[in-house]
């Protein structure tokens, strides 16, 4: 679930995967790991990926639609 968030956000945003890396400080590998639902995100990259999108860390965890 989150990971389909994280990449419908970052597709909205017109940005790759290795931007979005480059912008939280988290490797592309794994952003890829994260969108294919391979891994799921620390609390630390939830926060940084929240902060970045503008976005509640309820929302990406599916607990909000907003």
């Amino acid at each position: 679930m989150i990971g389909i968030k994280i990449k419908e956000l970052r597709i909205e945003k017109g940005i790759t995967q290795n931007e979005l890396s480059k912008n939280i400080s988290f490797g592309q590998s794994t952003i890829v790991a994260w969108e294919k639902g391979i891994k799921k995100p620390t609390y630390e990259a939830i926060i940084a990926l929240a902060k970045f999108f503008d976005v509640s860390a309820d929302y990406l965890l599916g607990l909000s639609d907003n």
